[in-house]
């Protein structure tokens, strides 16, 4: 299981400065609205950016007013989002979190979760809920599937339906609060983002 993770890290460290230059202006605030309003706190609260890359959606919260602290398993994209924010930012691998218990109101996992491969996939949503506050929620975005795992060219990547995603994140023991599918302004063959939301039990 290391490997997919030492594989994935490499690709996204040998084209660090590319992927941010294509991804830095892709508009995601629909997600970032997504975990405050289901948060419901008003602020300033603290938010995991996992997955962070070169800062983006660190900057967007930093703005908001709130709390962000970011985590890559990419040594780039961890100093490119140090310079861009001035924030905290973890540098650890998806597969061996070490994370504060009980210390996050939010974690934003954007496009990220579906690196993990699936059978190391519990153990990481387990140490997400035991980094949430009671009442805690977490945010994913993955692309869309019917169950597909593998490489595809240098990153690994598990691709879920629905059905599959919410039976995993209730097993983790997650309290469903809703979904969607992204880019909400396209046709369903062409939302190939899903998007959910979940709780951790007050």
């Amino acid at each position: 299981m290391k490997e997919t993770s030492r594989r994935t890290v490499n690709h996204y460290q040998d084209h660090a400065q590319a992927y941010r230059d294509d991804t830095w202006d892709h508009d995601v605030s629909q997600n970032r609205d997504a975990l405050l309003a289901a948060i419901g706190l008003p602020g300033p609260v603290d938010i995991l950016d996992l997955g962070c890359g070169p800062g983006r959606d660190l900057v967007a919260f930093q703005a908001m007013g709130h709390r962000p602290v970011g985590l890559d398993g990419c040594a780039a994209f961890v100093e490119m989002a140090r310079q861009q924010t001035g924030l905290p930012v973890l540098h650890q691998d998806f597969l061996d979190l070490n994370l504060p218990a009980v210390a996050f109101d939010g974690v934003f996992a954007n496009a990220v979760l579906f690196h993990i491969p699936s059978a190391e996939l519990p153990a990481v949503l387990t140490a997400l809920r035991h980094s949430l506050r009671p009442g805690g929620v977490l945010f994913s975005s993955n692309p869309r599937g019917q169950g597909q795992e593998g490489w595809n060219g240098q990153r690994y990547g598990c691709y879920y339906s629905w059905e599959q995603w919410s039976e995993r994140l209730e097993q983790a023991g997650f309290e469903y609060i809703d979904h969607f599918y992204r880019p909400t302004d396209r046709p369903p063959q062409e939302q190939h983002w899903l998007a959910s939301l979940w709780r951790v039990p007050a």
